[in-house]
């Protein structure tokens, strides 16, 4: 069996910065959603602080920025995995098998995102790089 190297693949630390960058922020969005009630908030509101959305907005706002900025990468990465995890087990599989239908394929998306990006690192555009972090 031979190895067959991909055209992208002296690319892919540079993708996947990118693509940490913007899920990064994309997800640091649903942080927003629940902390400072940015986009309509949840139903119109923010949840108390103290709540679980609460803490789920506060890990969302701060883990995104950290991703964005590839700072502490691999520990925050890992974390966010088990916020997603646990996110999808207590809202989402309850209401049935099937992500698509149960309305966590996002958080399916994002914890294997943030599993694997804690595995992989957070490639040369980042903080981590800069500071001489393993990336």
């Amino acid at each position: 069996m031979s190895l067959q190297m991909s055209a992208l693949d002296p690319f892919e630390p540079r993708l996947r910065s990118l693509a940490r960058i913007m899920i990064g922020f994309v997800f640091s969005l649903h942080g927003w959603q629940k902390l400072f009630g940015a986009f309509g908030g949840l139903g119109g509101a923010k949840p108390p602080l103290a709540s679980m959305l609460g803490a789920a907005g506060l890990i969302e706002t701060i883990g995104g920025a950290l991703i964005i900025l590839g700072l502490f990468t691999r520990p925050v990465a890992f974390l966010l995995a088990g916020e997603m995890a646990i996110g999808y087990f207590r809202t989402h599989a309850p209401r049935g098998f099937w992500p698509l239908k149960n309305g966590g394929e996002l958080a399916v998306f994002y914890c294997f995102f943030y599993l694997w990006l804690s595995s992989a690192g957070a490639g040369p555009w980042s903080l981590d790089r800069l500071l001489g972090r393993k990336t």
